[in-house]
């Protein structure tokens, strides 16, 4: 904003809270969760979903595990009414599945509402009138306090009234002071103990008080701030259930509802991946894998959330974005080199703890990831994606995982050098294929300018500690022909070449694994060279069903990659 722009905007109001208990607290267990996707989430849809879209999403709730879902505004229209009697009629809501529905305080739609309930085995009635000093004098034409209070008293009797009539249906009243996040809080207090005193609450037979920042006005401990005070000057607090409601328009509805929790709040209402009006309503699955990432069971199953997120696109025809957390495409995905690279050795260290521990429990960390990917059913494959930003550990963890090299630690940034260059000059980024494809293209088995014709080896002084090799070799168009002996193939092949004229070089580092992923009889070889005339070292590799060719390969490769370079 330009500095006069600012002028029109004040501070809200603190808290007068001296001694306020919940920074010190933790989140030690799950909330009661009530997913409102198909009420909160569908009216903020360009496109809402008709019934038998609903009817999917409402079996996708189920099956993840909540167990009071809010199904609508049954009041509203024939969509929401008819869509509560498919779930009825066939026989959709399980026997612990309560099922919610809203209605504002107003006679004509809580008796339409409680038309929509009859055969509902469980249900949560929760009625709902806006309390806010802006509310009021805006929308309500400066109603005053007291008429707006009656309101819900009012709406509080004719339900009490009204719960009777549908005898086998297990109600549970709620009461929602709409904005309660810029309501007085003296104010707020007053309403909801009034119509708590016309519902009685009692240990059995609990109320649940929904308090909602349904516009996020301020910073989450101000939010906390005001339901700690809450909690503490309710009446009848042993028999109400606390409830909160964020959203997200300042960008902090998960913190604010993590705080919430701390100040004493015992229930959460939000909706998967966040869909909600303008910015979104609190996105429940941050909050509950956030307390997995402590260690605290939630009673939610997003072990496999690349199909609930499929399944919420299909229905919604909204795309969760690339960086939201844990869901976004990107989220498991490292640019940065020194991630890439921190990311490899995390991995690495985790199995050898692993298999020291012998099966046993081993408490994540791995670098940059706050939960293992394969915990909600992603892969570490998608982990590393290279492009030209990209570190010399993200090739190399791609090789590693998805191509079976292990490739020694200095030849990290020689392969990773190239193929970052290739990303650089495409502008774009690599595929883990791609990356396989220029790794054997222009690293293993390079023939060119020199090939091995032939290679043949003498073993009958191999008790003196040597062998004795045979090899031809083509260099461009020369042929060349020659012996050498040594301690290894390696060792004879490089004093064949020093006979013939083409040792200008020295081996100064020899690797070797067995290649997984590919045929169970290859081997893979790695050989280090260095220039005796300028000091270049140049690591070059073999593929081949035999060790030792493999290696005869790598060292050849890595003497013509030198040429190359020269």
């Amino acid at each position: 904003m330009k500095p006069e722009s600012t002028q029109k905007y004040r501070p809200f109001p603190a808290v007068e809270l001296p001694d306020r208990q919940w920074p010190d607290r933790m989140i030690t267990s799950a909330p009661i969760w009530c997913s409102v996707d198909l009420r909160d989430g569908n009216q903020a849809l360009p496109i809402p979903m008709t019934v038998e879209e609903k009817l999917r999403f409402f079996d996708e709730l189920v099956r993840i595990g909540f167990k009071q879902i809010e199904v609508g505004f049954p009041s509203a229209a024939d969509t929401e009414f008819n869509f509560l009697r498919a779930l009825v009629d066939q026989n959709r809501i399980p026997d612990d599945v309560t099922v919610q529905v809203l209605v504002q305080a107003r006679e004509h739609l809580i008796r339409r509402t409680f038309e929509s309930l009859v055969g509902v085995k469980k249900a949560i009635v929760h009625l709902y009138n806006s309390t806010s000093a802006l509310q009021r004098r805006v929308t309500f034409a400066d109603a005053s306090k007291e008429k707006i209070k009656q309101i819900a008293v009012d709406g509080a009797k004719l339900i009490k009234e009204l719960v009777p009539t549908v005898p086998d249906t297990e109600i549970t009243l709620q009461y929602s002071p709409e904005s309660f996040s810029d309501t007085e809080l003296d104010y707020a207090l007053e309403v909801c103990n009034e119509v708590s005193a016309v519902w009685e609450s009692t240990p059995e037979k609990k109320i649940i008080l929904n308090l909602p920042a349904t516009v996020e006005w301020t910073t989450p401990n101000v939010h906390a701030d005001q339901i700690e005070w809450f909690c503490r000057n309710v009446d009848n607090r042993e028999n109400t259930i606390i409830s909160l409601h964020t959203h997200n328009d300042r960008g902090t509805g998960v913190a604010a509802t993590e705080l919430g929790l701390l100040a004493g709040a015992d229930r959460v209402e939000g909706t998967l991946f966040g869909n909600g009006e303008r910015t979104g309503n609190l996105d429940i699955v941050i909050v509950a894998l956030n307390m997995n990432s402590h260690g605290i069971e939630t009673g939610l199953d997003f072990s496999d959330l690349s199909s609930i997120r499929s399944v919420y696109e299909e229905v919604t025809r909204l795309t969760v974005p690339e960086r939201q957390p844990y869901a976004g495409e990107l989220v498991f995905t490292a640019f940065s080199g020194s991630h890439q690279d921190a990311i490899k050795k995390g991995f690495d260290r985790r199995k050898r703890d692993l298999d020291e521990a012998g099966g046993e429990n081993v408490y994540w960390g791995v670098p940059y990831l706050t939960i293992d990917p394969q915990d909600i059913g992603r892969s570490y494959e998608a982990i590393i994606r290279i492009n030209s930003q990209s570190g010399k550990g993200g090739v190399a963890y791609v090789l590693d995982r998805e191509h079976g090299f292990d490739l020694p630690k200095t030849m990290h940034p020689q392969v990773g050098k190239y193929v970052y260059d290739q990303a650089d000059s495409e502008g774009r980024e690599l595929g883990n294929d791609e990356i396989g494809d220029l790794f054997f293209e222009n690293f293993v088995n390079v023939e060119s300018p020199m090939s091995l014709r032939e290679f043949e080896l003498d073993h009958t002084n191999i008790a003196g500690g040597s062998v004795v090799c045979h090899a031809t070799v083509q260099i461009g168009d020369e042929i060349v022909k020659g012996d050498g002996s040594g301690n290894g193939p390696i060792n004879a092949f490089v004093h064949m070449l020093e006979g013939a004229g083409h040792k200008d070089f020295k081996v100064t580092d020899y690797r070797s694994q067995a290649l997984r992923g590919g045929s169970d009889a290859d081997s893979a070889a790695y050989v280090q060279i260095q220039s005796e005339t300028t000091g270049q070292l140049l690591w070059g590799c073999g593929v081949d069903p035999s060790i030792e060719m493999a290696g005869l390969k790598a060292l050849i490769c890595a003497w013509n990659l030198l040429r190359d370079q020269g």
